[in-house]
């Protein structure tokens, strides 16, 4: 089926000379909203919001990112990156299957009862229970896990009110890291450890390096505010 030719007004609103005053009044300020280039070209807000989308195919987005990060910080991304790949074209499997990763985090409680769970059994003319939403409660246990390929190796519980410091992580690497690593996968320590943990001041301690140097363990380079590069 093909459309006659028929009479009515031509669509000018996406023509040439429009396109330019929106792309001129863009190259000033790429976050104007569709009312402000409307108001300044003179053109109406849906006139404007499909030349940028239909003409220019332009679309309007932001995204949020920890840190934005100096040349300097970026060259050292890249160089981790193609430092990793390299020894694992070399090394393959080998290599990833020798690398011990692990963090803090914190763990949050929640109420978990449900509204259904919460329901009684009343009469017509008494009122409904209330049941506040459910939400995050006041406590939070912190808890450090370690883990590898294969799947966690230790999950420690650090009991409330202590601080990690650089002595206790020191302490959780000699009296539980390295005796669950022995129970858990036999020969690691053997064929040696490449240990991996980020930039956080109790984790580049002189205490915690000098306790992994002592067991002879590899730590591998993390580039700064670099999670997603985390092996």
């Amino acid at each position: 089926m093909e459309d006659e030719p028929r009479p009515g007004r031509p669509v000018t609103t996406c023509g040439d000379a429009n396109i330019s005053k929106v792309l001129i009044s863009l190259s000033d300020d790429r976050r104007k909203t569709c009312q402000e280039i409307s108001t300044e070209t003179s053109m109406s807000k849906t006139s404007v919001f499909r030349v940028l989308t239909n003409k220019l195919n332009k679309k309007k987005f932001s995204k949020w990112v920890p840190h934005l990060l100096t040349d300097e910080q970026k060259e050292s991304r890249v160089n981790f990156s193609r430092n990793f790949l390299r020894r694992f074209q070399t090394e393959q499997n080998d290599f990833l299957g020798r690398i011990i990763t692990g963090d803090e985090t914190w763990v949050f409680s929640w109420d978990p009862e449900t509204k259904r769970y919460s329901a009684e059994w009343r009469d017509f003319d008494e009122p409904r229970p209330e049941k506040v939403r459910r939400k995050q409660g006041a406590l939070k246990v912190m808890h450090m896990i370690f883990f590898d390929m294969n799947g966690v190796i230790l999950r420690w519980h650090v009991p409330i009110s202590t601080t990690i410091n650089a002595q206790y992580y020191k302490k959780v690497l000699q009296e539980k890291l390295r005796p669950a690593i022995r129970n858990k996968r036999p020969g690691l320590l053997e064929s040696g450890i490449l240990f991996h943990h980020d930039n956080a001041p109790v984790h580049t301690a002189r205490a915690v390096t000098d306790v992994l140097a002592g067991y002879k363990w590899e730590l591998l380079e993390h580039p700064r505010y670099s999670p997603d590069l985390a092996p």
